[in-house]
């Protein structure tokens, strides 16, 4: 199997206020976003050439998306292979949560840690539309 986890994808919070939060951390940090968040843009270290990203972004906090997870926090790492990858953690013993989901930049999976986080897998496309 190739490398499971490659780096990471995202870094997602609950907050009382999503667009209050989006300003302060623009204000005081420099964290532009848009309705989803911020994007972090950056060079593969084995393909100069490709250019990736990792996304920050607050959501609300009655948000449904981390479920079944409670916790405030929710992490997205980049994968290599999704599919082969979930079917490696199914036989480990690791909880699947929900089917495989594919948009134009990519396909994504969750899974819970022992501690009940819902954590998101990330096999991305990484592509010129993302600059």
């Amino acid at each position: 199997m190739k490398k499971r986890v490659t780096g990471i994808g995202g870094v997602f919070f609950k907050t009382q206020d999503p667009e209050k939060m989006k300003d302060w951390y623009r204000n005081h940090l420099g964290i532009e976003s848009d309705q989803y968040g911020g994007l972090f843009k950056w060079r593969d270290h084995e393909d100069k050439e490709k250019e990736c990203t990792t996304a920050w972004g607050p959501f609300s906090k009655d948000t449904t998306y981390f479920q079944p997870s409670e916790k405030e926090y929710m992490f997205n790492y980049r994968v290599e292979n999704l599919v082969e990858l979930l079917e490696a953690l199914k036989k480990e013993g690791v909880q699947i949560v929900g089917e495989i989901e594919e948009f134009e930049y990519g396909k994504f999976g969750w899974i819970m840690d022992p501690e009940g986080r819902k954590i998101e897998l990330w096999e991305p496309i990484d592509a010129p539309f993302l600059t």
